[in-house]
């Protein structure tokens, strides 16, 4: 029986953009090599495939062969996924009897109940969250329980047990952390999100514009600078967007504010000053978390601008829309997208609609106007 290669396939510019539903990677080649992959997926043989493509280039079919066979096992051979060495079975730990710390969060009406075994534990969450800390309530909606046993730390939620992470995956841990919350707040399970973005999400109250960019560029920085010049943080980090409409949804975590921000937003944000500083040494930075100005953590907004933001000390400010291919090689690896075919399939389509920039500044007010046009598709 001949194997049946699953894929997707979007043309962007002069390039396309192919999934692979084996390995959940997206990549983007040259049309000539996206149209091998077609061919192998309706069945046509190697050799049938590599004579077109000798004819067609004019070189040996030795070589078309050899590259036919190439691209094919390159590409669909599923991955393999490393097993976790649990020091002991997960199935043998369970959730202990008490908790040193438990904590209350209130998003919107819905309140959850997140109880940690140690100050370690509480570190890896709730600095982001601690505004949203209400008192012990009557009644709560949900009951995450976070403990480390063996080193590895397990994560349960309503005593349905999700997963456990060893010290160098808790970033990992972190990530489920999160989509486990706002499958909580939107009631929306996993298969309804078509993926969450490591960016920073700013909105006008109609629509969204999603800010990318390494580490240290100033996403967070842009963000609260926005927040207080009439515009709202719709998510920072952590940024979801659903299957159904496409739009980006409200995440509740706090603004992370890195140490060299400070001499610029405290003028701004004086509560900086005297907010809890934490010491990520894993993560070589050291931050303060600003509160949200969001006060609706339910609001879902269509979002039809990406731009890749980059403080830049003394630069001119330059704004120029990019290829799409580019910005989608910068996206992607950075974010988790669902593996289901359907969501994938929406993913390529919604990505193919939008406008994408690059923006360097150094004058914030400069950086302020240039988005607000945006905003207005004035620019």
């Amino acid at each position: 029986m001949k194997q049946t290669h699953q894929f997707l396939h979007k043309p962007i510019e002069d390039k396309t953009i192919v999934w692979f539903e084996n390995t959940n990677e997206y990549l983007i080649l040259e049309n000539t090599t996206a149209d091998i992959l077609k061919r192998l997926s309706k069945g046509l043989s190697v050799k049938e495939i590599a004579t077109a493509l000798a004819k067609k280039l004019s070189v040996p079919l030795d070589k078309t062969i050899d590259f036919v066979l190439d691209l094919e096992k390159r590409l669909y051979t599923p991955k393999t996924k490393k097993e976790v060495d649990i020091v002991n079975d997960y199935r043998d730990v369970k959730i202990p009897d008490s908790f040193e710390f438990t904590k209350y969060y209130k998003v919107n009406n819905v309140v959850f109940k997140i109880s940690y075994s140690s100050e370690t534990e509480l570190s890896y969450v709730h600095p982001k969250f601690a505004h949203l800390t209400i008192k012990k309530p009557v009644k709560f909606d949900h009951f995450f329980d976070v403990f480390i046993e063996n080193k590895y730390i397990f994560f349960y939620v309503n005593k349905e047990f999700i997963g456990a992470w060893s010290p160098k995956e808790i970033h990992y841990f972190q990530g489920k952390f999160s989509m486990e919350l706002i499958q909580k707040i939107h009631n929306k399970e996993e298969d309804k999100w078509m993926g969450v973005f490591h960016a920073s999400a700013v909105s006008n109250g109609k629509k969204s514009i999603l800010f990318l960019g390494d580490s240290g560029n100033g996403k967070s920085t842009s963000l609260a600078l926005l927040q207080a010049n009439t515009f709202s943080c719709l998510a920072d980090d952590f940024v979801p967007i659903d299957v159904k409409k496409q739009e980006i949804y409200s995440f509740p975590a706090a603004i992370s504010i890195k140490k060299s921000s400070l001499d610029t937003l405290l003028p701004i944000y004086p509560e900086l000053k005297t907010t809890a500083e934490y010491n990520f040494t894993r993560l070589n930075k050291v931050v303060r978390y600003l509160k949200p100005n969001n006060n609706n953590f339910f609001n879902h907004l269509p979002c039809n601008d990406l731009i890749f933001i980059k403080y830049q000390q003394d630069a001119e400010l330059q704004c120029t829309k990019i290829a799409s291919v580019d910005a989608f090689q910068q996206l992607v690896p950075d974010s988790w997208l669902s593996p289901l075919k359907d969501n994938a399939a929406v993913f390529l389509d919604w990505f193919s609609t939008l406008q994408c920039y690059q923006l360097t500044y150094s004058n914030n007010e400069e950086m302020i106007a240039t988005v607000s046009k945006i905003f207005d598709d004035d620019l």
